[in-house]
């Protein structure tokens, strides 16, 4: 921690360093304008180095928030571990989940996706990620005889089994041809420079070559177990869309999109049309299912995990995120979904509730079970 802290430009005892973050083995803490994050032990500089690198590119300016330091996208060694330097940026306020910026954040996604893509990138490690959840949950061993979770783990075992090889992992994307986050969440937007900057996006750990449909499935994945108000989803996928469309028609550049674009009715009046969305006929949630079902899946496990080894009940939203587990196995692979029918698998999105959804009630700040204000990211 120390070292770190001196990597951030703090001196010989000086104890103003604030630590923003301490999840397993990463630690991210900020000392004045300065934030220095430790990347977790097996990071690669082969990984890491061309991550940097794009977050560094002009092209990603007003995007991505960039390096720190005038170091240039190099990660540092400290302590045998990789870190990195970034401004600090005022992140979204979790207690307050009606100001969320969800016009900016899609946006700013749509932007990313439509950047120059470097063919020394990595892929996207988000479905990775996914199956490192479904491996802590097996793993995790429960505190109390009381608190197994068994029916839960099964529920996520069930629903895993549905997904796609590429969605667990196991197999390429069928599209990875754009620069995609890899771990969105509103926790991933900060303003800056702090206080009122505009809004950027933070954390490269996961950024690659990947499918787009990953990056906006997290607020599907909400919307769809219920956690979103169908009128946030609307103000998100609205954003993405007319950027999406105004990227694509203007060609002159990325920054010649307004940053906060107008939201029209996602699927219904928006400039881009239903028609537009990868693969099969266009529809978005055919396009957004499978990646969806995936992200319901990892948030699930990650519930279960953490109520086993911290000896304690479900809450609500993670037993709505359970739920969505006993519905998605009950659906079967996202293809015979498709096929079904009936209102929880009709392809469509409905316009008021998720086809995930039970009778959970919408909870759009439920940051503690991986809900749309997640807590403690920073960068």
């Amino acid at each position: 921690m120390r070292k770190l802290a001196e990597c951030a430009g703090a001196g010989e005892g000086d104890e103003s360093a604030e630590v923003l973050a301490e999840r397993g083995d990463v630690c991210v803490l900020r000392v004045g304008d300065v934030v220095a994050k430790a990347h977790e032990p097996q990071a690669s500089p082969e990984d890491l180095r061309p991550r940097m690198a794009v977050a560094a590119h002009p092209a990603y300016r007003g995007i991505l928030l960039p390096p720190e330091g005038g170091r240039g996208p190099v990660p540092l060694a400290v302590g045998g571990r990789l870190a990195s330097l970034w401004g600090y940026g005022a992140p979204v306020d979790p207690e307050n989940p009606a100001a969320a910026p969800w016009e900016a954040a899609g946006a700013l996604l749509a932007r990313l996706h439509a950047a120059p893509a470097p063919a020394a990138l990595p892929p996207m490690r988000g479905p990775g990620k996914a199956a490192r959840a479904l491996a802590r949950m097996r793993a995790a061993t429960p505190a109390s005889a009381a608190h197994t979770h068994r029916a839960a783990a099964e529920a996520v075992e069930r629903a895993w089994r549905t997904l796609p090889g590429w969605c667990r992992g196991e197999s390429p994307p069928p599209r990875a041809t754009a620069v995609c986050h890899g771990d969105f969440h509103l926790g991933q937007l900060v303003r800056h420079p702090a206080p009122h900057g505009p809004w950027l996006l933070i954390d490269v750990d996961d950024l690659g070559l990947g499918d787009p449909a990953w990056d906006l499935a997290r607020p599907a994945c909400w919307y769809a177990t219920g956690l979103l108000a169908p009128a946030e989803w609307e103000r998100f996928l609205g954003a993405y869309e007319a950027t999406r469309h105004a990227l694509a028609h203007r060609g002159n550049g990325i920054r010649s999109v307004r940053e906060h674009a107008p939201a029209p009715r996602p699927g219904r009046d928006s400039a881009a049309g239903p028609d537009t969305w990868p693969g099969g006929d266009g529809d978005l949630w055919a396009y957004l299912d499978a990646p969806a079902r995936a992200l319901t899946v990892q948030t699930a496990a990650l519930a279960v995990a953490k109520a086993r080894t911290g000896a304690r009940a479900l809450d609500e939203a993670e037993q709505a995120c359970i739920g969505a587990c006993f519905r998605i196995a009950s659906l079967g692979t996202p293809a015979t979904a498709r096929a079904a029918t009936g209102p929880a698998a009709a392809p469509e999105l409905p316009p008021r509730q998720g086809p995930y959804s039970g009778a959970a009630a919408q909870r759009p700040g439920a940051g503690e079970a991986g809900g749309p204000v997640e807590r403690g990211s920073r960068q």
